[in-house]
């Protein structure tokens, strides 16, 4: 029993010695050898450069996106922008009629009826002839002093007597058009711009008997559609601007016609 007490004594003690020579023996090498750790902050650095390589390669698309973003975003509010603007002029005139409705429809007639003078110059012009701004300003003036108000009374007139819009009503306006208005207000046209050239009553009248007729004549192939829709869709509180804008063609016309040189009385 001694004996096995002793030698179970010896391994214990040569295994011991064993391991410690192998501790000591791998000791220099540890360090070589341990498992790769990185630390916290090498990890966080490394994570840092894929992230920053993936976004280098996304950029390339989301610029071009966040510009293609930024431009139609730029187009759609200069759009925005002038179809506020558009509104916003409309909406002064409109409240000008309103306010003020001879005085802005003097205004515009003066302005058409100057823009259709001078169309109708450059139309007619020779190359050695120069504009006659005095006949412009006389043209303009017509529609500031005689046209607009003319268009502001007849047209309130006629939509007070005959306040309906169907077929019928808009016949009768377009009648009562050709027969009293237009008559009317293109006599008075000629005779206003005679008697700014300085011409006398015999030469007005001798004026009126040779352009009157053709230019009422004339005008039957051109008012009566004109007419139609202005009386058949327009509020009336617009139908004197239809109206000027449609004697825009027709005052190219009457303009030449105004120019004609004096007529011979009998």
């Amino acid at each position: 029993m001694r004996f096995h007490f002793i030698t179970n004594f010896t391994k214990c003690a040569l295994v011991k010695h064993h391991h410690h020579r192998r501790r000591r023996s791998f000791a220099p090498y540890t360090p070589h050898c341990r498992r790769y750790s990185p630390s916290p902050h090498h990890h966080h650095h490394h994570h840092h450069q894929f992230r920053s390589k993936t976004r280098i390669s996304e950029t390339p698309f989301h610029y071009y996106y966040s510009s293609y973003l930024a431009l139609l975003r730029k187009s759609y509010t200069s759009k925005s922008s002038a179809a506020n603007s558009k509104m916003g002029l409309l909406a002064w005139y409109l409240g000008m009629l309103e306010s003020r409705p001879i005085l802005t429809k003097s205004i515009s007639s003066a302005i058409i009826y100057g823009v259709a003078d001078i169309t109708s110059q450059v139309i007619t012009m020779e190359s050695y002839t120069a504009w006659d701004s005095v006949r412009t300003l006389r043209m303009a003036s017509f529609g500031l002093i005689i046209l607009g108000p003319a268009q502001h009374v007849w047209f309130n007139f006629v939509g007070r007597i005959l306040p309906k819009r169907d077929m019928t009503t808009t016949f009768k306006k377009l009648a009562m058009g050709q027969l009293f208005y237009g008559p009317m207000i293109n006599g008075v046209f000629f005779s206003f711009n005679a008697a700014l050239q300085g011409e006398n009553g015999n030469e007005i009248a001798a004026r009126l008997k040779r352009d009157l007729i053709p230019t009422l004549l004339n005008g039957l192939f051109y008012w009566p559609l004109c007419d139609f829709f202005t009386y058949k869709i327009i509020p009336v509180h617009l139908q004197p601007l239809m109206n000027s804008s449609f004697s825009y063609l027709w005052t190219i016309y009457l303009t030449y016609m105004a120019s004609l040189t004096k007529a011979v009385p009998d």
